[in-house]
């Protein structure tokens, strides 16, 4: 009866194992098929990129260029001025994500890490500003800009951008600075660390996965933004990727080929940021849900 029992045993455990690499299997075909379904719409850029309009409305839109086309690339550079506009993304892109960590931690670092009375009021008027609606700033911020004279520069970009994208960012540094614990903060002042130091050389660096988190959203926001581009920036040398790429269309003909390839060009940095920062990212995430 033992023996019997343990053949049982056996043949029950290798129908498990069995069923496991299944389902594993299965698992691994759903997920590859879900990655090239993500990851489509990039390729298909690429090769859109490489065509002429004769060839994508004449059928072949989705399928290999027949002539690789490089010259697309050439005109999006040095006729469309693409790099320029590339640049000046850089730069209000870059002053924006500085802008909004530094202002977004400290605010955190008040509100989270120090007692006063208008703490959770002061958090919870920052946090209204995620209900507000670009397009409501629109016109109150086209007079401000206007009276300051700051149209046509890049800061009427980066203040409304770094605006916007404190609410969010000051909410997660607030949310992640609770993981922290507090004696950090007794033993730095017990050190000699004023409040200042201890901000910069304690919790500063703690929030990297956060400021990483940060750094993305904001990325996000600002370099694929187009409506504040578009309605304060007018001029060729402060014009943004979004408005440069949106002028490369014609009044009668438009090349959708030099088009695609002012969009492979203005993803790159999209996705170079990605992989830098998307190992933080995952830290935070984690973090959090451990918090939580």
């Amino acid at each position: 009866m033992d023996g019997v029992k343990s053949r049982s045993n056996n043949i029950n455990r290798r129908g498990k194992k069995h069923r496991v690499r299944i389902g594993n299997i299965v698992l691994m075909i759903f997920l590859s098929l879900y990655a090239l379904i993500q990851i489509y719409p990039l390729v298909w850029l690429i090769l859109f990129s490489f065509k002429n309009n004769t060839e994508i409305f004449g059928g072949n839109v989705a399928g290999l260029p027949k002539v690789w086309r490089w010259s697309n690339y050439e005109s999006a550079i040095r006729q469309a001025n693409v790099l320029l506009y590339l640049r000046n993304s850089v730069i209000v892109t870059a002053a924006t994500i500085f802008f909004v960590i530094m202002l977004a931690s400290m605010a955190a670092f008040a509100i989270g890490r120090m007692k006063w009375k208008l703490s959770n009021t002061t958090y919870i008027l920052i946090a209204l500003g995620m209900m507000v609606p670009i397009h409501a700033a629109l016109l109150p911020l086209f007079i401000v800009m206007k009276n300051l004279n700051l149209l046509n520069t890049f800061w009427a970009l980066i203040i409304p951008y770094t605006a916007f994208g404190l609410p969010v960012a000051v909410s997660i540094f607030v949310s992640f600075m609770k993981s922290i614990p507090r004696e950090l903060d007794e033993a730095a002042a017990i050190e000699g660390c004023n409040i200042y130091q201890i901000y910069y050389k304690v919790i500063l660096p703690l929030l990297r996965p956060a400021i990483a988190t940060v750094a993305i959203f904001t990325f996000i926001s600002s370099w694929n933004e187009l409506m504040f581009a578009i309605t304060f920036i007018n001029k060729k040398p402060f014009k943004t990727l979004p408005v440069g790429i949106m002028s490369m269309v014609g009044t009668y003909v438009t090349k959708w080929g030099e088009i695609g390839a002012g969009l492979v060009i203005a993803t790159i940095p999209t996705i170079i940021v990605y992989l830098l920062l998307s190992d933080q990212v995952q830290k935070s995430i984690i973090a959090g849900a451990i918090k939580g």
